[in-house]
């Protein structure tokens, strides 16, 4: 069982908000950004009910609140990861898979950060057409793709760094699909070729949502509201190299599936890296990329709520998408094609066998997660004897406080 983290994020914000009522301040925080604080204070707590667990064979009893499943919540990601991975496993194919990550250059950081919904949805759009684009080229591979984007919006530090992982089977379907075209060996895709395309279409993407007024302009961006200065943001953001890095491809379906766990469903700081928090700052770790070596950050506490809600994302977007011959429309018609073209069999999911049948085991139904042995005797299934329902309504602390 993993050690449980000393700090949460849920401790963070309750520390900010009594910080701020004690002050008579109030936070400066939007709608979905309140949307995002409210749940996380809640989590696993009996604001949100829960059942009691028993022990079959030493009655050992134990209180299990439920979870918010909110999507930014630290403590939520576990399971939903590991549901979405296992829904995966039937799409993994016996090849090489490659690694590519599109970011954009900081000077367009700020005008990302103001229009989420237009820019990121641009972002992604725009990385899926770059990757189709050149892989269709017969110069390049001649193949249609089938991968799947995941939009990431932060550095380690909490900065604001909107960049998109992509993991692709390292080649694809010919345009008949009969022939499985495979990539060079330890080569996936020019990595020059994809950064010039990706500029390019982003940054007619941009001018195009400017001429529709689809962009908001404010604060230190106001200066861009005419067309002038918007070309002059424009043609300073061309200026520079757009990165694209490319890892070479690696091996086997079990180690692309442990791969993918590394990205998706990742939020911009787990509890496990929060080292301390008071009511003055909180310390973490993160990654120093440049030196390759762990280093820890202390932020004063109002200035780390506000990195960690600069990654709040707009209600209903999609972050994980998936395209070509992976798009949910044509998936399973277009990996019939692929196994076919490759000569390997439809797999099965693994978990399959090892789910528990619910029909032998009515409580089963009342369980947010399979049986587990009991902490307490290590022999007996831990299984649910009551279930607590929600308290009556009540408004939480953080709409209560905010304006």
């Amino acid at each position: 069982m993993a050690e449980r983290p000393r700090h949460e994020v849920a401790e963070i914000f309750q520390r900010y908000l009594e910080v701020l009522r004690r002050t008579g301040a109030e936070p400066t925080w939007s709608w979905e950004q309140r949307a995002v604080v409210a749940p996380i204070l809640a989590c696993r707590t009996a604001r949100l009910g829960g059942h009691i667990d028993a022990c079959d064979a030493c009655g050992y009893q134990q209180i299990s609140y439920n979870s918010c499943r909110n999507r930014h919540c630290p403590k939520c990601q576990g399971s939903a990861q590991t549901a979405w991975l296992e829904a995966r496993q039937a799409d993994v194919l016996p090849v090489p898979y490659a690694h590519v990550v599109f970011t954009i250059p900081q000077a367009l950081a700020p005008l990302v950060l103001q229009n989420k919904r237009v820019l990121y949805d641009l972002l992604m759009r725009t990385v899926a057409k770059t990757l189709q684009e050149v892989a269709l080229n017969p110069k390049h591979l001649g193949a249609r793709l089938g991968f799947f984007a995941i939009l990431h919006t932060w550095g380690q530090a909490l900065v604001h760094h909107p960049h998109v992982h992509c993991v692709v089977p390292a080649g694809g379907l010919s345009e008949d699909g009969r022939t499985w075209c495979a990539c060079r060996p330890g080569f996936f895709l020019p990595v020059r070729v994809l950064s010039r395309l990706f500029r390019g279409k982003f940054v007619a993407g941009l001018r195009d949502a400017f001429d529709e007024s689809r962009l908001e302009l404010h604060g230190s961006l106001a200066r861009y509201r005419s067309s002038r200065a918007f070309d002059g943001l424009l043609r300073e953001s061309v200026r520079t190299e757009w990165v694209v890095y490319a890892k070479p491809p690696f091996d086997g379906p079990e180690r692309v599936l442990k791969y993918l766990a590394r990205y998706t469903h990742r939020i911009a700081i787990s509890n496990h890296r929060l080292l301390h928090v008071d009511d003055e700052a909180v310390t973490f770790r993160y990654k120093d990329y440049r030196s390759r070596r762990s280093r820890s950050l202390s932020l004063p506490l109002a200035e780390f709520t506000r990195r960690f809600l600069l990654h709040v994302l707009p209600k209903g977007f999609v972050r994980i998408r998936h395209y070509g011959f992976l798009a949910n429309g044509c998936r399973q018609r277009l990996l019939a094609c692929c196994r076919d073209a490759l000569g390997q069999p439809e797999r099965t999911p693994v978990s399959a066998e090892s789910q528990p049948d619910s029909d032998h085991d009515p409580l089963f139904e009342l369980l947010p997660l399979t049986l587990t042995l009991c902490p307490n005797c290590g022999r007996g299934p831990l299984r649910c004897i009551e279930v607590l329902g929600r308290p009556p309504p009540h408004r939480v602390r953080v709409h209560r406080v905010a304006a």
